[in-house]
Order: C-alpha cells, then sequence, then structure tokens
C-alpha cells in the first residue's frame, strides 16, 4: 500500500529523515513512534504531499507521488483519511455539519443519502445521538471520535493517525485504541499511527516502526520490540530516563558558555 524509498527530508538546511526505508502491506496497522522531532509526523506530511522528499520516493498504490499533477493529487487525497493531533473539529459547525463537510465539498450526493452516511459514521464511534452538539458541547475524547468519523467520511484506503492518544483519560484512549483496531479490520483498510503511547498502541497495532535521528532504528511486531536488547529501544520502550537519548541537547562546554576560566 505504502512504500518509502531511500527518502531524505529536511525543512530548510535541517535535515530531519535521512535514507529512510519502509515498506506498509495492505491491510496492517503500522505504528510509526520514536522520540519527539524524530520525523514521525514528517513522513505523515510526505504521505500526503505537503513536503516533497530531497531525494528518494514515496509510493502510494504504486503511484510516485512526486509525479502526479494537482488534479490528480486532490484524487489520491481524496482516498487517504486523516485525524489530526487534536481533532481540529470546525467550531462553528455542528457535529453532524463537521462529518457531512468532506461528503459536500467532493461529493454530488442528494442531502438524504448525505444525512444517512453521516449518521452511519456517527453510529461507528458511538455517536450518533450528539449530532446536534457544537464542539464546545463535546469532551475531547468525544471530539476525537467525531473527528475519526469525519475522517472515515469518504470511506479511505489508507488511514493516517497523527498522536490520537495525546490528552484523553485512560478510558477514551482505550475507547480510541479499540476503534481504531476495528474499523481498520472492519473496512478493509491500511493505517499508519503515530504515538508516543506504547502501550495502547502496542495493543492494536501489527508492525511497530522505531524511528530515532532520523533514521529507522528498529522495526517488528510489538512483541520483537518488547524483546529487543537494542539500548534504544528498550529505553523507549521502558520509558528510561537516560540512554542513547540524553537528556541534554548537544552544547558547548558549560564553563565555556558561562565564561568561566
Amino acid at each position: 500500500m505504502l512504500s518509502l524509498r531511500g527518502v531524505t527530508c529536511g525543512y530548510g538546511d535541517r535535515v530531519v529523515l535521512s535514507d529512510i526505508n519502509l515498506e506498509v502491506p495492505r491491510g496492517q496497522l503500522v505504528a510509526l513512534m520514536g522520540t519527539s522531532g524524530g520525523g514521525k509526523t514528517t513522513v505523515l506530511r510526505l504521505i500526503g504531499r505537503q513536503l516533497s522528499p530531497l531525494s528518494g520516493q514515496v509510493l502510494v498504490n504504486g503511484v510516485d507521488m512526486s509525479t502526479l499533477d494537482s488534479d490528480a493529487l486532490m484524487a489520491m487525497r481524496r482516498r487517504m483519511g486523516m485525524l489530526f493531533q487534536f481533532g481540529a473539529l470546525f467550531t462553528d459547525l455542528s457535529v453532524f455539519e463537521n462529518v457531512a463537510f468532506p461528503l459536500r465539498e467532493h461529493t454530488r450526493l442528494p442531502e438524504s443519502i448525505i444525512r444517512d452516511l453521516v449518521l452511519m459514521k456517527l453510529n461507528a464511534v458511538g455517536l450518533r445521538g450528539a449530532r446536534d452538539l457544537m464542539p464546545s458541547e463535546i469532551s475531547g475524547g468525544m471530539s476525537r471520535r467525531v473527528a475519526l468519523a469525519r475522517a472515515m467520511a469518504l470511506d479511505p484506503e489508507l488511514m493516517l493517525y497523527d498522536e490520537p492518544f495525546a490528552g484523553l483519560d485512560p478510558i477514551s484512549m482505550g475507547v480510541s485504541a479499540r476503534l481504531i483496531r476495528e474499523l481498520n479490520d472492519t473496512m478493509g483498510m491500511t493505517s499508519i499511527l503515530v504515538s508516543h503511547d506504547v502501550e495502547e498502541t502496542f495493543l492494536i497495532a501489527d508492525h511497530v516502526v522505531l524511528l530515532a535521528n532520523g533514521r529507522v532504528v528498529a522495526q517488528g511486531s510489538p512483541q520483537q520490540m518488547r524483546e529487543s536488547e537494542d539500548p534504544l529501544v528498550q529505553q523507549f520502550v521502558r520509558a528510561q530516563p537516560d540512554g542513547p537519548v540524553r537528556f541534554h541537547y548537544p552544547a558547548v562546554d558549560a564553563g565555556q558558555d558561562y565564561g568561566v576560566r
């Protein structure tokens, strides 16, 4: 479903990803994990071509994203769903209207069918009864589920999740994780999930990719990652405060910084 081949990418003069190779099989839920600033969200931006690689290829369904003109790019993006980190709902639209938005924007379906589709999507995330509420009237966990219903509105083949568990209480986190796994399986989607939450992610992922220092440093099943003897993997999985990833950002000698001789 997705291939990154020798991809190097960055912002200005700063290289964030260096010679990344990644394969995502159709139908799997693949988790991208790693330290903050390691390039996980950058991978999502490359997939949607919000960013273009400095070198290498990003292939979706075998199509090189860099070769698409604007019309073909928009058509490809309609086959993707995106759940943003904090939902990104339109605050002046109701729950119903938020989910209906992509259907009205990208289809010419009659209102009666749009209504049925929206109610079906909301029912799938357990919020059909909240359709007339405004985003300000629902909790953070409910907002994330509404955003998930909106992301699924066009029945995407590929779902992208950017930190779907951030800021959620344990109950909402568990509900969201179960939904992501069930929707991936029942709708036959392929999912790429960016997350820092080890326990919840390991419960639902088929495959885990660990990014650090701009490279893929380890990958495998959740069980293989738990059993890995790699010091960096162990530091991340066990939340150890010290290890290959240091607390202090690289700096000059402290005496030199403070002017002490």
